[in-house]
């Protein structure tokens, strides 16, 4: 089951939800989702694999191309629905119905959500409601916020009800299949993009070097020496907060505490190198 949207309308906060779990990280910048996640939900009766997907996108560079590639690969896949997210906060425009003709056009149930209720007012929300059922022929449409968790329940329950029967994917208690390494190394990435400024996001990824019991080496790259220097930050004070902003999280998945070892290395035009974009899995 896909999840698709503009960027930065909630989808991989709200496949977080719908799974209980963090499988995707997630920023205020838009384009954060790179690669194509599934994230698991397994209840008493059914399994939920929901496809995180990078946002709609014209492409700009080899990155992007295999950004906006996965999301066609994956609408193009037998799915069993989509749930189409759009924001309540933003005006639903040629974005959203560009998006919305694509997916209604697939024959397959559509679930319009829209998210990111929280703190609205009721007629904003009523308004947003009656703009998003003008996207198309929906099986259900859901006001919910990922943030807070309004609605969520519902949305889940409506997505299983879609389901066929069937067995499971994923053993029960797995809730994602993203290798381990690139997880961590997201959740490296998700404290870069939350401390850095404009300058830097997209320009930046993360690699996992080297793992053991003890000690997690993660490279950061940057596409130029000025955005290496920033990533670092005056006497390093930058890279450590990132590495302490990262570390709790990498142990609570690992499940046990690590030394975090950060690396910053400007690697030019990388979003443009074919082999450093199959190297990062990208």
């Amino acid at each position: 089951m896909a999840v698709a949207g503009r960027p930065n309308v909630g989808k991989s906060t709200l496949v977080n939800a719908l799974t209980g779990e963090k499988v995707a990280i997630v920023s205020r910048i838009p384009h954060t989702t790179r690669h194509r996640i599934r994230g698991v939900w397994t209840g008493d009766e059914a399994q939920l694999v929901l496809v995180d997907l990078p946002g709609w996108q014209r492409p700009i560079d080899p990155l992007t191309e295999r950004m906006q590639e996965r999301v066609e690969e994956t609408i193009a896949d037998d799915l069993d629905a989509i749930a189409l997210v759009v924001s309540a906060r933003e005006r639903i425009g040629a974005g959203d119905r560009y998006i919305a003709r694509r997916i209604f056009g697939l024959d397959v149930p559509v679930v319009i959500a829209l998210n990111k209720v929280d703190r609205l007012k009721p007629g904003h929300i009523a308004t947003q409601m009656e703009a998003a059922a003008s996207l198309g022929d929906f099986h259900a449409l859901h006001p919910v916020s990922a943030k807070t968790g309004d609605g969520i329940g519902e949305l889940r329950s409506d997505l299983v009800s879609l389901l066929p029967e069937g067995p499971l994917y994923y053993p029960a208690g797995e809730v994602t299949d993203m290798p381990l390494e690139a997880r961590i190394a997201e959740l490296v990435r998700e404290q870069a993009l939350r401390l850095t400024r404009e300058e830097v996001p997209h320009a930046l990824t993360a690699e996992l070097v080297e793992i053991d019991d003890r000690r997690v080496h993660v490279r950061l790259y940057t596409e130029t020496e000025s955005q290496k220097q920033i990533l670092i930050g005056k006497g390093g004070q930058m890279v450590r907060e990132i590495g302490r902003s990262a570390r709790p999280a990498i142990e609570q998945l690992l499940g046990h505490s690590v030394y975090l070892e950060l690396q910053v290395k400007a690697a030019p035009k990388w979003r443009r190198n074919e082999t450093m974009l199959e190297r990062l899995g990208l």
